[in-house]
């Protein structure tokens, strides 16, 4: 017999099976891991929902659809509607203010334009949690992407286009209507225009994830397939997308800011992180994406053909980026997506890296050591949104797919590798012209948003002259069991129970969170009990 077991917040669970009557140990142990009760994973005993879902004929999105109507999610999960009027394309959101949220306020990936209303395009607005009154905050951005809460309170939005540029606002909720009318020279109308400025400190490129710690620095990635444009000497040669750092001149002082002029992303320093191939000095070349790291100064001007220009390593579009809260260790650990291509077999990866001084950049200090965390698979590809879940750290990939998934990955535990140790699918959208983007948690981690993007739409959808999304609260998240809240959930009324050996007690029909369970409970030595 072979004895499996896992450790998950304090509980054991375990079983045992006869290797001899397993046809294929990898296709077994993936099998135990997508039906394990919902105790792993907080989903309900149905935890995994297997395949992905089945769009109907027909299929449109109307104003009749209800929310779940929408989406193939776990049993015990539950949706409905924050608004279905944010506009097309919403991707990144980011929760304000930073506690007791009150909004969400998103980014809208559609290109710079004129709108029929004679207003241009909405590029970043404010959604009231409470009643999903939208309010727009600044238009005419080209495809506003990748947005954060800064750690002084202002909102960083940032451009997915290879000319890509970085905005901040000051005041969110209080600064609307406003429009830039000058992209390149970040030239910007409206009442309260003077709570916002363009960010050229900060690197050019195809935003899209990224994390701003406390200090003010802030690590983004360059969303770039290789060999997608050619160098200043007519070579299509080039790298995909690299990681950029921005430090300021001067660092962030805690709290927040008084004014836009304020804000510690005014002025500074860019650096690409470039991954050695050797343990002591810096070798860098095709091949070396892993392992030791440093950043290597690049013109923030032109930071894309200056990371190639450099050696700077590149990824295959690199997306979201976030950093890691439940890391406990020497500097920072952040986590980004790579795509790939899932036509060529290129199924995208998360790769993490530890950041050893995360405030400064030293290039001949290898202070970041990279590696990939998940690998994807013909089921699990085009990684894009990224998000850790408060409390569990679960990580959580959404697929940049029509009718994609997204997945809540173990992280790594006390086994040989450093990479996840499993991930199942809990959410699938029916809607096959649509994918699921912007996913995250609230604070406390029981609460998520995420956007259906770009439907098909039936007649009278838009909202402002626009075309719209909808935007859903997914709730129904259970927190992994502790020694504080083991005995609060479980119930013996109805259960029946028979005495076993090694001091231990067999529990059937028992209740879980309302949810009929079979458990084995050990009597330990002090009188205190444990769930096997």
């Amino acid at each position: 017999m072979f004895k499996y077991s896992v450790f998950v917040s304090g509980v054991v669970f375990s079983t045992a099976f006869n290797t001899a009557i397993a046809a294929d140990f990898g296709s077994t142990t993936e099998n135990r891991l997508t039906s394990w009760p919902f105790v792993v994973y907080n989903f309900g005993l149905s935890n995994d929902i297997g395949d992905s879902a089945v769009m109907p004929d027909g299929y449109l999105r109307d104003k009749t659809r209800s929310a779940d109507q929408q989406v193939k999610i776990s049993g015990n999960l539950q949706v409905e509607y924050v608004t279905r009027n944010v506009g097309n394309k919403a991707d990144m959101m980011a929760l304000y203010p930073e506690t007791n949220h009150t909004h969400l306020i998103a980014c809208i990936e559609g290109g710079a334009e004129d709108l029929d209303n004679g207003k241009k395009n909405p590029s970043v607005q404010a959604i009231e949690l409470a009643t999903g009154n939208i309010t727009t905050l600044l238009r005419g951005m080209d495809r506003c992407d990748g947005i954060r809460l800064t750690p002084w309170g202002t909102i960083l939005a940032t451009e997915e286009t290879d000319d890509g540029a970085a905005y901040e606002i000051f005041d969110p909720l209080n600064t609307v209507e406003n429009t830039v009318t000058d992209r390149t020279n970040g030239t910007i109308t409206g009442a309260t225009a003077g709570n916002i400025a363009k960010r050229p400190a900060l690197p050019t490129m195809a935003w899209e994830g990224l994390t701003v710690l406390p200090s003010g620095v802030v690590i983004a990635g360059d969303e770039l397939r290789p060999g997608s444009y050619e160098d200043d000497n007519g070579s299509s040669d080039t790298d995909g997308g690299a990681i950029f750092k921005f430090v300021p001149n001067q660092l962030a002082i805690g709290g927040n800011i008084l004014n836009i002029n304020d804000s510690p992303l005014v002025s500074g320093s860019v650096y690409a992180l470039q991954a050695s191939c050797r343990d002591s000095k810096r070798q860098f070349g095709q091949g070396c994406e892993v392992g030791n790291a440093a950043w290597v100064a690049v013109d923030a001007a032109d930071a894309r053909k200056a990371a190639n220009s450099v050696g700077a390593t590149g990824y295959y579009r690199p997306e979201d980026l976030h950093v890691d809260p439940a890391y406990v260790g020497e500097g920072e650990r952040f986590c980004w997506t790579n795509t790939g291509n899932k036509g060529a077999s290129n199924w995208g990866e998360v790769m993490c890296a530890v950041d050893k001084k995360p405030d400064v950049a030293e290039v001949d200090g290898l202070n970041v050591i990279v590696n990939r965390m998940i690998v994807g698979n013909p089921d699990l590809n085009a990684p894009d949104n990224f998000s850790f879940q408060p409390n569990t750290n679960l990580h959580y990939v959404i697929e940049d797919n029509s009718n994609g998934d997204i997945w809540s990955c173990l992280p790594d535990g006390d086994d040989r590798d450093t990479m996840t140790d499993g991930c199942v699918k809990f959410f699938s959208v029916i809607d096959t012209s649509a994918e699921p983007t912007g996913f995250l948690f609230d604070e406390t981690g029981q609460t998520a948003y995420v956007v259906i993007q770009h439907s098909d739409d039936a007649e009278g959808t838009d909202f402002d002259g626009y075309a719209t999304d909808d935007l859903l609260k997914i709730t129904g998240f259970a927190m992994p069991i502790g020694s504080d809240n083991l005995n609060s959930r479980l119930n013996f009324n109805g259960g029946s129970a028979s005495l076993g050996s090694n001091n231990t007690v067999q529990f059937n029909g028992i209740r879980f969170d309302n949810t009929p369970i079979n458990a084995t409970i050990h009597i330990n030595m002090d009188g205190t009990w444990s769930l096997q």
